[in-house]
């Protein structure tokens, strides 16, 4: 294949449309722009986010003041320097932490943190967990579980 045997393929290549250039041109009078309303005048048209006078979506959504997640999930948080309290091999569950008093309510799921130090060996179920506290958890010879 020589470099003057090179063509474009079928189709790549169209000739631009030539509006207002004669009612047998097919794109004459009205040049395809139909005959009145806003968008057939020269200049005419609505911008991007218009929605025919409809109050836009980008005026309905909250400014200034920020915006709430309804789907946002809160954790209650628990680090690990305060599973201390627990004895050796113990099994600390949300229900044990309530009960030893570090957790307010058991109606937000649990995500244990990696702050402090812990040296004793525990089993621990949480709904979370960060991958700090886990590491923390299973150097000192415990085990992590997480709830579903």
């Amino acid at each position: 294949m020589q470099q003057h045997n090179l063509r474009p393929p079928k189709g790549a290549r169209k000739n631009r449309r030539r509006v207002g250039r004669g009612d047998s041109s097919g794109y004459g009078s009205y040049s395809g722009r139909g005959m009145k309303g806003q968008k057939s005048r020269t200049g005419g048209g609505v911008r991007p986010s218009f929605e025919g006078g409809q109050l836009p979506l980008s005026k309905k959504l909250p400014k200034i003041r920020g915006f709430t997640n309804i789907f946002r999930k809160r954790y209650s948080v628990v680090n690990v320097d305060r599973l201390a309290v627990f004895p050796s091999e113990s099994e600390v569950t949300p229900e044990a932490l309530s009960d030893a008093g570090i957790l307010r309510s058991l109606k937000n799921p649990v995500k244990i943190l990696g702050r402090g130090e812990l040296n004793v060996p525990l089993v621990v179920s949480a709904h979370k967990f960060s991958t700090s506290a886990r590491h923390q958890i299973e150097a000192a010879g415990g085990s992590v579980r997480e709830i579903g």
